[in-house]
C-alpha cells in the first residue's frame, strides 16, 4: 500500500464514515489531517555536539524528508544553555510524506513495540494528539548496530478537528491503535 492508498482511503471510507458519524452537511466540514510534526527534545546536546548530528541524521532516515536543529530562544545558566544553542531537532511532515509516513509508523513502527497495548487517547482539547515514544529503534530505518544512545521523541497530529471527538474519529479511523475506545 502507498501514501496514495491511504489518502484514497480518507476520501473514499472515512470521509463519509465521518459524515455519517457527526451528520456533516458538506464534505468540506469533514476534519482533515493537516500535518505531522516529530519532534526531539535534546538536552545533553549542550555536552555533545554529535547528538544533534546522529539525531537529525535518524530523524532524516526516519521521515524521508530532511530534519532541520531547533535553536533555544533564551541563555538559561542552570542548563548551561546559550542563546542559539542547537538543543533538539523536527520534522514537519505534510502530504504524501504525511500519509507515507503515517502508515508506516501504523503498520509497521507501533507492532514492533514490546508488549504494546495501544496508545493513550488523550487529545489535547483542539482536535490534535500528541504520541510519545521512548525508542527510536522502533523504526525499520534505523539500524540497531550503530546506535549510541536510545532517543524518544513526540510525535504530533495536527489535524482541522474543532473538538477532541472528531479528531479521535478522524485518527482512529487512520488506524491508530488507541487503547480504550471511546466509541
Amino acid at each position: 500500500m502507498s501514501s496514495t492508498t491511504v489518502k484514497q482511503d480518507y476520501k473514499e471510507r472515512i470521509v463519509p464514515a465521518l459524515t455519517d458519524k457527526f451528520s456533516y452537511t458538506t464534505p468540506m466540514q469533514v476534519p482533515k489531517l493537516k500535518k505531522i510534526v516529530i519532534n526531539q527534545g535534546l538536552g545533553e546536546a549542550t555536552q555533545d555536539k554529535k547528538i544533534i548530528e546522529t539525531a537529525l541524521n535518524e530523524l532524516t532516515a526516519i521521515t524521508g524528508q530532511k530534519a532541520v536543529a531547533t535553536l533555544s530562544r533564551k541563555d538559561i545558566s542552570n542548563f548551561k544553555v546559550r542563546k542559539k544553542m542547537p538543543i533538539g531537532v523536527m520534522v514537519t511532515l505534510r502530504r504524501d510524506k504525511m500519509y507515507e509516513f503515517l502508515e508506516r509508523l501504523v503498520r509497521v513502527a507501533l507492532p514492533r513495540i514490546r508488549d504494546f497495548k495501544g496508545i493513550e487517547s488523550k487529545l489535547d482539547g483542539r482536535g490534535n494528539y500528541t504520541l510519545g515514544i521512548t525508542e527510536q529503534i522502533i523504526f525499520p530505518e534505523i539500524n540497531i548496530d550503530a546506535i549510541n544512545k536510545l532517543m524518544g521523541m513526540n510525535i504530533t497530529f495536527v489535524t482541522s478537528a474543532n473538538t477532541d471527538e472528531e479528531g479521535y474519529a478522524l485518527l482512529k479511523e487512520f488506524g491508530l491503535p488507541f487503547k480504550n475506545a471511546k466509541n
